[in-house]
């Protein structure tokens, strides 16, 4: 969004502290705002009828949610909590809303956002039928580093039960990815994540999939 623009609708925002497990906003709530993580990690979930938690997304520093229903006035149509202790800008949507009535720019950076929004899902799908569960931690591994290349060390932001809901796994699933990563130079301890060469890594993350398979 331009700059002119931008400031005018964060001249209204304010920033939100949320405590590790503090629920941001419930399913069926009226969605009235945008949320923009500053800092942390939060997830979105349902609850299904039999009680099971489904984990939707996991979003963390400078990815927003809400926006497909908060514009339209809808209800949120899942739950948000804090998975972390976390920072999140709260953006009314009636600000946005009256932003774009008057600038063709704000509205084209919100039609931008929502492709993009769009084109992460359809990475999500792929990722879920065209990669091994092993594959799919390393991918996850790779994003969580800042490292081109080496050996380099990664700190999992939230506990492992979330993590394999947020890579469509079961927690054994998880485990048994962790331990086939090994041979590809990943070590868990604990909460941190061990890796001798990050390239590597990436190679084996993207590499076809019928290949990962027939792997022992």
């Amino acid at each position: 969004m331009p700059v002119k623009e931008a400031e005018s609708v964060l001249s209204k925002a304010r920033v939100i502290e949320f405590e590790r497990g503090q629920t941001v906003f419930l399913q069926g709530e009226v969605a009235k705002a945008v949320y923009i993580v500053m800092d942390g990690w939060v997830k979105l979930y349902r609850i299904a009828p039999s009680g099971a938690e489904a984990v939707v997304g996991v979003f963390t520093k400078g990815r927003s949610f809400g926006e497909a229903v908060a514009f339209r006035g809808d209800v949120y149509p899942v739950s948000a909590e804090a998975v972390t202790n976390c920072a999140l800008m709260r953006i009314e949507a009636e600000d946005y809303l009256r932003q774009i009535r008057t600038s063709p720019e704000a509205a084209i950076s919100l039609l931008s956002a929502t492709f993009a929004h769009l084109h992460n899902l359809v990475a999500q799908v792929e990722a879920l039928k065209a990669r091994t569960g092993a594959q799919r931690v390393a991918e996850f591994l790779c994003e969580l580093s800042d490292c081109e290349s080496g050996n380099c060390e990664v700190i999992l932001p939230y506990d492992k039960v979330l993590i394999a809901g947020r890579l469509g796994m079961k927690p054994e699933s998880l485990s048994r990815a962790f331990s086939k990563l090994k041979r590809e130079g990943v070590t868990i301890q604990q909460n941190r994540a061990k890796i001798d060469d990050i390239a590597h890594l990436r190679v084996y993350s993207e590499e076809d999939p019928a290949n990962a398979w027939t792997k022992p």
